[in-house]
């Protein structure tokens, strides 16, 4: 079963990268930003 294993691993490993060169990479979810506290002086 090993063996089986690891023959899937490289066969879904291959479409994967076959994916890829066809539709392009993986659309990777942007980052979320984070606020940043800035201390603002009040002029009067």
């Amino acid at each position: 079963m090993d063996y089986l294993d690891k023959v899937l691993e490289k066969v879904k490993e291959w479409a994967r990268k076959l994916i890829e060169a066809i539709l392009g990479p993986e659309v990777q979810p942007e980052g979320e930003l984070i606020p940043i506290p800035v201390k603002d002086p009040q002029r009067r």
